[in-house]
C-alpha cells in the first residue's frame, strides 16, 4: 500500500474536527461502480473528507467507497472519514428537511453525516432533485427560520454531527445567526484566486463560521478539490508542507475578480429573487 498523505484538520464551532482538504464528488452521469472505485483510490491516497450532495447523484458511490475501503483495510472504521452532504432546494422546506437527510443517509448506508449543509438559500416547489429540469417559476420564498430549525433538529437527533450553509451572503448569514440556536459551523462558498471573497472570509472568521490549494488554506479556509485522476489527487494533497512567497501573494491579489456561477437561474421577475443582486445582497 502506498504511503498515505496526512491532511491537517480544523476544529469547527460544533467541537468536531474537519479535514482542511476534501474531495468533491459531483460526477453525473458517471456510473456508480466507476465512481466508487475512484473514491476508494482517493481514500488510499489519503483523502478523508468527501463532499457530496443530493443533487450530485454521488451519495451511493460515496457510501459504497467507505464500505469498500473498510473491507480492504485501507481505513479501520467509518469514523476515519468526514462526509459532507447537502439539502437541495426542492427539499428546503421545514417539513422536508429531516426526510431528505434520512434519504441521503439511506443512499450513503450511514447512520449520520459529519456535516449537512443547506445547498442554497433558496426553496423550490417540492419535486425531483434535478437541477436540469427546474423552471424559474418553481422558485418560492425561502423560510430561513423554519428550514434552519429543521436542520438543528437533524443535529439534535444525531443524524448530522454539524450543520451549515452554502452560498450564503454575509447579509443572509447575519440574519441566520440572529435566529439560530445552533450556529452554522460552515459556509461553503466559491473561493479561488479569481474570486477571493475577502468580505465573506473576514465576516465568517469574526463570527466563528468556517469557510470551506495552498492560497485558500493560507486565508484560513478549507478546500474542496476535484480530480478523478490518481496522480492529480496526490498533487492536490501536496499543499501542506510549503508556503507561498510574499511576491506570489501580491501577484494573486492583483488577479482580476469574476465569480464563476452567480445563481442567475434562480431569478424571475415574479419570484422571491428578481435579480442576482438580491440573491447575493449586492455583495458580488
Amino acid at each position: 500500500m502506498e504511503e498515505v498523505m496526512h491532511v491537517p484538520e480544523v476544529v469547527l464551532n460544533s467541537g468536531y474536527k474537519m479535514p482542511l482538504l476534501g474531495m468533491g464528488t459531483a460526477a453525473y452521469p458517471m456510473p456508480i461502480y466507476d465512481l466508487t472505485y475512484i473514491l476508494v483510490d482517493a481514500i488510499e491516497t489519503g483523502y478523508r473528507h468527501f463532499d457530496t450532495a443530493a443533487l450530485y447523484g454521488s451519495e451511493e458511490a460515496v457510501g459504497r467507497a467507505v464500505a469498500e475501503a473498510i473491507e480492504q483495510g485501507i481505513i479501520k472504521s467509518r469514523q476515519q472519514v468526514f462526509i459532507t452532504s447537502k439539502l437541495w432546494c426542492t427539499n428546503a422546506h421545514p417539513q422536508l428537511v429531516l426526510p431528505a437527510l434520512k434519504n441521503t443517509l439511506g443512499k450513503l448506508r450511514l447512520d449520520y453525516v459529519d456535516l449537512y449543509l443547506i445547498h442554497w438559500p433558496i426553496s423550490m416547489k417540492p419535486g425531483p432533485v434535478d437541477i436540469l429540469i427546474f423552471k424559474k417559476e418553481d422558485v418560492v420564498p425561502f423560510d430561513m427560520k423554519g428550514v434552519w430549525q429543521a436542520m438543528e433538529e437533524c443535529c439534535k437527533l444525531g443524524l448530522a454531527k454539524s450543520v451549515g450553509v452554502s452560498n450564503f451572503s454575509c447579509t443572509k448569514l447575519s440574519h441566520l445567526l440572529q435566529i439560530a440556536t445552533i450556529p452554522p459551523a460552515v459556509n461553503q462558498v466559491e473561493i479561488n484566486v479569481a474570486w477571493q471573497q475577502q468580505k465573506v472570509l473576514e465576516y465568517c472568521k469574526e463570527k466563528g463560521v468556517h469557510v470551506a490549494l495552498r492560497w485558500i488554506c493560507e486565508q484560513g479556509a478549507s478546500v474542496i478539490v476535484k480530480s478523478f485522476n490518481k496522480e492529480r489527487m496526490k498533487q492536490n494533497l501536496e499543499i501542506f508542507d510549503w508556503e507561498l512567497s510574499t511576491e506570489d501573494n501580491f501577484r494573486i491579489q492583483d488577479i482580476p475578480q469574476k465569480k464563476g456561477y452567480n445563481g442567475e437561474d434562480f431569478t424571475h421577475p415574479n419570484g422571491p429573487y428578481k435579480s442576482v443582486d438580491e440573491i447575493w445582497d449586492g455583495e458580488i
